[in-house]
Parts: structure tokens; C-alpha cells; sequence
């Protein structure tokens, strides 16, 4: 079944500078329609890839302060009174 739409003279012409001598407007529709899908499949790839990345960085660093909770929780006890430090773990 084709349909008709109502577009702007200016967006007709601008369809239509983007289309070929034998192109329709519906593929030119169709193409910009599949080149927009591409872009926001790259988009979100690309977000994928930034979120591991961070991810990683972030495990990263906390392994590192892992080693050195051990080191603050023994020098933390010689430096503060043991009443403070009751309920504390």
C-alpha cells in the first residue's frame, strides 16, 4: 500500500539534492533511515566500550585501596583513644 505525506517545500528539495537521478524519494528516506540506525548502534557501542573501561579503571582502584584499608585500620587504632573506636568495625 503506498501512503502520501505532506513535507515542506524545503524539505522536499532538500530530499531532493540528496537523491540520485533514478532515486525516489522513499529511497532516499529509506537510506538516511539506515545510515541513522548505523550511527546510533556505533553510539551506543561506543558507550559500551567507554562503560567497561571505566569499570575496569574503577576495579582498579579499588584493589588498590584495598591494600592499603589493611595499612589505615593499624595505624588508625595507634593514633585514635580506644573509646572512639568502639562499634567502629
Amino acid at each position: 500500500m503506498v501512503t502520501t505525506i505532506q513535507l515542506n517545500e524545503n524539505v522536499k528539495s532538500a530530499l531532493g539534492k540528496l537523491k540520485s537521478n533514478k532515486e525516489t524519494y522513499e529511497q532516499v528516506i529509506l537510506s538516511l533511515m539506515k545510515t541513522a540506525e548505523k550511527c546510533r548502534r556505533e553510539q551506543e557501542q561506543l558507550l559500551i566500550e567507554g562503560y567497561k573501561e571505566m569499570a575496569e579503571e574503577s576495579l582498579r582502584i579499588t584493589k588498590e585501596w584495598e591494600a592499603t584499608d589493611a595499612t589505615l585500620d593499624f595505624e588508625c587504632e595507634e593514633l585514635i583513644p580506644v573509646k572512639h573506636l568502639k562499634g567502629m568495625k
